[in-house]
């Protein structure tokens, strides 16, 4: 049973923080997280307001590319090498500034991801594969069962299948906690995420992303 589930969209640059911190929690104490997609194109299927505009809309687009190609991998090698594909593809998105490579050539730039994350490069022609799409929705649906739908993402569920079972959205940070900074902001959010009838912790100022 794992630790952890993470619901992450690759090009969301706060998912990508906070999943950093979650794998410097992960490797100093050998949690078990299962990586799992949820879609903001499908999040945002019917938004309508003046910042949607074209440019979002074809990076959430390429999310869910990225997410089809992560489910062939799932299939086929299991929830580490999802794990690293992540890792890969989050890498060039979000410090390397690559976002506008996935969007041009989908399918070349997840054949590069795909070989930095020792997998087989040929996965990458899952990227047209509309057949992933109803599993990349379903596990977008869980996420929602569990926080409610007015959120985005990433959504974090400690304790996964056990009584105590919690799930919220985010922490959303513009740095990446690390060492010890990272284990005490742990403790505290899985004892908040645990504790019976906690529903929301939140302000809405937020400094730029910085993923150093």
């Amino acid at each position: 049973m794992s630790d952890l589930e993470f619901y992450y969209d690759a090009g969301c640059p706060w998912a990508w923080i906070t999943s950093r911190w979650v794998v410097e929690v992960q490797q100093a104490r050998s949690y078990e997280v299962v990586w799992k997609p949820i879609s903001l194109k499908k999040l945002n299927e019917h938004q309508t307001a003046d910042w949607y505009t074209p440019e979002y809309r074809s990076g959430h687009f390429a999310g869910l590319q990225v997410h089809r190609v992560a489910d062939a991998v799932s299939a086929a090698h299991g929830n580490d090498a999802v794990g690293r594909l992540y890792t890969a593809t989050g890498t060039a998105l979000h410090p390397g500034g690559r976002r506008a490579d996935v969007v041009a050539d989908p399918r070349g730039f997840m054949a590069e991801m795909l070989v930095a994350a020792a997998l087989p490069a040929e996965l990458a022609e899952h990227v047209d594969d509309e057949s992933h799409d109803a599993a990349v929705y379903a596990s977008t649906e869980e996420a929602l069962g569990r926080t409610g739908r007015d959120v985005g993402t990433p959504i974090l569920v400690f304790h996964p299948g056990q009584p105590d079972e919690g799930s919220f959205f985010g922490p959303v940070m513009a740095t990446i906690p690390r060492g010890e900074q990272a284990l005490r902001l742990w403790d505290a959010i899985e004892v908040i995420a645990t504790t019976s009838g906690m529903a929301e912790l939140k302000r809405s100022l937020r400094a730029r992303p910085r993923f150093d």
